[in-house]
């Protein structure tokens, strides 16, 4: 994510097609929750993003004592809302919250990458959060290394120092080059030791496989390409097809791991524009996930390749390059009929935020999204970006859909 989210990256995306519109477009006020029936299986999850301190911890340098406190805090805050499942990122930016043999601790927690926290993060969270009842879902990124492009700054004997030919410097960040089978088996390995010593409920991926577009800049896979990509029709479709095998292994190593832990992933929200793809919707995005990420999210769904995919419907209902109401009416269609369960990525960050549309300075948006949500049957539940706004919760917008929506506890659906 770095210092723009990949939520703010998101809305940027669109906003350049659209002048953001006014009032949401839903009918009237709907009093959603107290006359409707909730099911008693339903996701109600929150991410608590590590990234640049971004929820937790608040900063880096805490003593292992105050790391603990925030992080109790967090799932205090989650259960007493009555959510259900905490999305914790256990490795933001090539490292790791727990000891690793494969990557260095992350920065994130003590200032520098490498050095040893003095406690163990991850097993104290998976611990503290199923003594809430409440699921823990690890939440990883794949391929970026750093939010920033000088490989000196990492860690002695990190991986990308090891092998510089693993590396692309892109848009002032590090990645990893997914088209190199030795690094989709390393990745692979480093994201399941994690798993393997902890009862996680599930593994988790982000939005971000091949990184999101800059201007004027070349992702530099060349090599790559001409080693491997000679049986694709392009370099595109190469490119998906390299995203595609590491879900496809991620998720069955996860089975031989560690059987009956669940896997998804929570997407940028449009897959493809219907002016690009007569499947897509009808959305005019700046992003669409199967041309500029080659991330080929509805194939996941329609293949269950995964367990459960939560696309980040980011935007307010009427809002016209993206408008949520079609997009959730969208992926309903995608996910009938399959088992992989549908839930929803809500921008919680927004509600009240500045430089917002005027829709998003109203506490009852996000609950109207929860009750438009709930006339699509496949929508089986929703999760909130992020643990610091669920906390803060500016202008009550979190407080309206406890209140509407979560008056009885319920438990995430298997």
């Amino acid at each position: 994510m770095g210092r723009m989210s990949r939520r703010a990256f998101a809305w940027a995306a669109l906003s350049t097609l659209a002048t953001a519109q006014g009032a949401a477009a839903a009918p009237g006020r709907p009093d959603p929750g107290r006359s409707r029936r909730r099911a008693a299986t339903e996701m109600r999850g929150v991410w608590l993003a590590t990234v640049a301190n971004r929820d937790w911890p608040s900063r880096a340098g805490l003593t292992p004592a105050e790391q603990r406190a925030e992080l109790i805090a967090h799932l205090d805050h989650a259960a007493r809302d009555r959510l259900n499942t905490v999305i914790l990122q256990v490795r933001p930016t090539a490292d790791a919250l727990w000891a690793s043999p494969y990557e260095p601790w992350t920065e994130y927690l003590t200032g520098t990458q490498g050095q040893d926290p003095g406690w163990d993060p991850l097993g104290t969270a998976v611990r503290e959060a199923h003594a809430r009842g409440l699921e823990l879902h690890a939440w990883f990124n794949p391929y970026r290394i750093a939010n920033h492009a000088d490989p000196a700054r990492l860690a002695d004997g990190h991986p990308a120092r090891r092998h510089p030919d693993w590396v692309v410097p892109y848009g002032g960040k590090l990645y990893y080059n997914p088209g190199l089978p030795e690094v989709r088996a390393f990745v692979r390995r480093a994201m399941l030791d994690a798993v393997a010593r902890y009862p996680v409920d599930a593994v988790h991926f982000d939005d971000y496989f091949y990184p999101y577009p800059v201007a004027g800049q070349t992702f530099d896979d060349d090599a790559a390409y001409d080693r491997y990509g000679g049986d694709f029709s392009g370099r595109a479709a190469w490119r998906r097809d390299n995203i595609d095998q590491l879900v496809k292994e991620m998720a069955a190593g996860i089975q031989q791991v560690r059987p009956g832990t669940r896997f998804g992933i929570s997407p940028f929200g449009v897959w493809r524009n219907a002016t690009t793809d007569s499947r897509g919707s009808d959305t005019r995005a700046g992003v669409q996930t199967y041309d500029d990420l080659h991330a080929d999210t509805r194939t996941w769904v329609r293949n269950h390749w995964i367990d459960y995919i939560v696309p980040q419907l980011y935007w307010h209902i009427g809002f016209a390059a993206a408008d949520y109401a079609t997009l959730v009416a969208w992926w309903a269609q995608v996910a009938e009929g399959t088992k992989t369960h549908l839930y929803i990525g809500e921008a919680l960050y927004r509600a009240g935020a500045q430089g917002q549309p005027s829709a998003w300075r109203d506490p009852v948006e996000l609950s109207r999204h929860l009750t438009l949500a709930a006339t699509r049957p496949q929508v089986r539940g929703h999760v909130f970006f992020a643990a610091k706004d669920v906390a803060a919760d500016p202008i009550g917008a979190m407080a309206r859909v406890v209140a509407d929506h979560y008056g009885q506890p319920a438990k995430p659906p298997r």
